[in-house]
């Protein structure tokens, strides 16, 4: 008799967006909780203020410890937690011809602390219930049935996003803090996370998110809107994510961050991706694939209005760098490189990968982009992280609030007017004649810059000229040249730096003395 009842509580949910349940879901939530809020005209109302509220009463109290889960999903191997898939036709939202489709992922594996995930349906937030007939379990078996009273490990949202006929996943919510989105003929690459803590240190903090709202969508609407409350041992915050899926999917945020303990470094707006092997990084040499990655390099678009084009390295050892700026104007963790032949993978598409940029919406005070790249001797691990670090950490009864676009595009963002740096490689200085010894402890870098203006100047390749400085060592000579094959230029420059000495490498090219293309920068140790 139970499981008939919970069937029609589901198919509730999916028909109508749970507007019947919402006594019983307020009575299932903890003391708290965000509720509907009655309007003037009696019309009850969600909104991103009792989510706030409820951030703030979370950051007053010790972080709850979370249950632990059945052995039999605790110890679930990845395979088996696989085949467990949401059924499509028990999909929620699919009701007023509503563009989207939400399904839930089942808890198990890596993934064992549950989440609420709520509907709102006529400013009413109710829980989706969880129940077993949900999901195909495939070949995966149970020896008990499971609690009722389970929960979820995350959602996804789909969309008809690459055919007006079916559904795509547009974004997921999975695992910790962490969310990733697409646009239209993109693969998963970067990824997302709602906060870091501690990044590069030991240990880092695993914020999460606890609970979701998502706002059914009017008839037709492409556009949805998601609320999500973070818990986390030194922080909690509200989050409002306003999603438009498309060609190139944007995704507005906004949030409030509140500190449980004073002085910890967070790092908000943090973008994940991997880099194995590129031009510039030749790891893994017995693969027969020229590049993997799922991103070639960092941009930031700094206060002052330079343009930092940053190649992404997979070192030896974990490194982190940090680009100081004041309200800064933008940074992306990009896939530059669209061509096929450099990648070689007809399964993965690394060509396929896309860029995700991050818009500060207002004006972010000062602090410090930073890049933490860390080893990897394969392409399975996201080794490479970029977040914002305000100057000052927030404090106790000091709310953190500030908002951000992200926008997700297999076109490269035509962002910087000015031209690029395409590719870059570096080799051993070598002696050209007895007369002319190679310098000792030189190393000579590469680098191509196309597009913006540098085609106009190639007809006077006079007229351009490239600014190199090192913060330690010596630029021993340079040259810069027209490079017919990508209608631009390659400086060419050798760096002589002491055995074990470390330096931050900077080019640019100029026009007088104004800039012509954005400035490539990477540090360099030598050995």
């Amino acid at each position: 008799m139970f499981e008939i009842d919970r069937r029609k509580l589901v198919a509730s949910l999916a028909l109508s967006g749970a507007a019947t349940l919402a006594g019983q879901a307020q009575a299932q939530q903890p003391a708290g909780a965000p509720q509907a809020q009655a309007t003037p005209n009696g019309v009850a109302s969600f909104s991103y203020h009792p989510v706030l509220r409820r951030a703030r009463e979370l950051a007053s109290v010790p972080l709850t410890p979370t249950a632990a889960l059945p052995d039999q999903l605790a110890k679930l191997e990845a395979e088996a937690w696989r085949d467990i898939r949401f059924r499509p036709e028990r999909a929620l939202l699919s009701n007023n011809n509503s563009q989207f489709r939400l399904t839930t992922y089942h808890l198990g594996h890596s993934f064992q602390r549950p989440v609420t995930v709520n509907v709102i349906r006529d400013g009413i937030p109710t829980p989706i219930p969880y129940a077993a007939n949900l999901f195909d379990y495939g070949a995966t078996k149970f020896d008990k049935p499971l609690p009722v009273n389970l929960g979820f490990a995350g959602f996804r949202l789909q969309y008809p996003l690459n055919d007006p006929r079916g559904f795509d996943e547009v974004i997921s919510f999975l695992g910790a803090s962490a969310f990733s989105f697409l646009g239209r003929g993109q693969r998963h690459g970067v990824s997302n996370r709602g906060l870091v803590v501690n990044g590069g240190a030991a240990p880092e903090e695993t914020p999460y998110f606890r609970e979701f709202w998502i706002e059914t969508p009017e008839p037709g609407a492409s556009r949805i809107t998601i609320y999500a409350l973070l818990d986390g041992e030194a922080a909690t915050g509200a989050y409002r994510f306003d999603l438009t899926p498309g060609a190139e999917t944007k995704l507005e945020v906004n949030l409030t961050l509140f500190a449980r303990k004073a002085g910890t470094k967070l790092g908000v707006a943090p973008l994940r991706t991997m880099f194995f092997t590129g031009e510039n990084d030749r790891r893994g040499h017995g693969d027969y694939r020229p590049e993997v990655h799922d991103s070639d390099g960092l941009l930031i678009h700094t206060g002052a209005g330079e343009w930092l084009w940053r190649p992404l390295r997979n070192p030896a050892a974990p490194e982190i760098s940090a680009f100081l700026d004041k309200d800064v104007r933008g940074f992306g963790l990009l896939q530059r490189d669209r061509t096929f032949a450099h990648y070689q993978d007809l399964d993965l598409a690394y060509e396929q990968r896309p860029s995700c940029w991050i818009e500060p919406l207002g004006a972010w005070g000062e602090g410090h982009v930073e890049l933490l790249e860390t080893p990897t001797e394969d392409e399975t691990a996201k080794n490479i992280s970029a977040f914002w670090v305000p100057r000052e950490a927030p404090e106790p009864g000091r709310p953190l609030t500030l908002g951000y676009r992200i926008r997700s595009s297999l076109e490269t963002p035509k962002l910087s007017p000015g031209g690029r740096a395409i590719s870059a490689y570096q080799t051993e200085v070598k002696s050209s004649s007895a007369k002319d010894p190679a310098p000792p402890n030189a190393r000579r870098f590469l680098i191509d810059f196309a597009g913006g203006d540098l085609p106009f100047f190639l007809s006077e390749p006079s007229s351009a000229a490239a600014t190199i400085t090192t913060t330690q060592g010596r630029i021993l000579r340079s040259s810069l040249t027209p490079n017919p094959h990508t209608k631009g230029f390659r400086a060419s420059f050798d760096v002589q730096l002491e055995p074990g000495q470390a330096t931050d490498l900077r080019v640019f090219l100029r026009h007088g003395s104004r800039r012509i293309t954005e400035t490539w920068t990477r540090p360099f140790k030598a050995e």
